[in-house]
């Protein structure tokens, strides 16, 4: 029994570390007083990680400082000690990998990489301004993952308040 728990607690800490967090964030140490818009009964819920098992997306959004990373990485290393694969990327990064990829012909294979994890949780998104080519390639990611594998995403500002890229002219 032993042999088995420790196995267990193996592959957990090897799933948290293979997902890429920057720092340890648990939800036990999140401060739900200090941020009172933030439901302690749903952030549990959420927790349980059944919007994982069914490939549902999650949106954290909300101000700066406001504990939207620290929710994101606690939700993501919960659902690494369910069992879930897991990767953590700031949004920056991510574009920046997929930019590269596709400057290296290997887009296909970089947007495959992203969807064979249970849960991408993308941090920072909305803290930089994207580029039209930086958005599409993103969004290949997203339709990749759609109602297939969980994202988690956190955003400093909410949707009606982004942008949208011009239009251009078709050839």
């Amino acid at each position: 029994m032993a042999e088995c728990e420790d196995r267990d607690g193996r592959r957990s800490e090897r799933r948290i570390k293979g997902a890429g967090f920057p720092r340890q964030k648990l939800l036990k140490d999140f401060a739900f007083d200090a941020n009172p818009n933030v439901e302690p009964a749903v952030i549990h819920t959420l927790a349980t990680c059944y919007w994982v098992r069914k490939g549902l997306p999650l949106s954290l959004i909300g101000d700066s400082g406001t504990g939207k990373s620290h929710l994101l990485i606690a939700l993501g290393t919960e659902a690494a000690l369910a069992g879930h694969r897991v990767r953590y990327v700031l949004a920056a990064k991510l574009v920046n990998e997929l930019v590269d990829a596709a400057d290296d012909k290997q887009l296909t294979k970089t947007i495959a990489r992203n969807g064979r994890v249970d849960l991408l949780c993308i941090d920072e998104l909305g803290y930089m301004e994207l580029d039209r080519r930086g958005a599409e390639l993103l969004f290949q990611v997203l339709t990749e993952r759609e109602e297939k594998n969980s994202v988690a995403i956190a955003l400093n500002e909410s949707f009606s308040g982004w942008t949208p890229p011009s239009p251009t002219p078709a050839s």
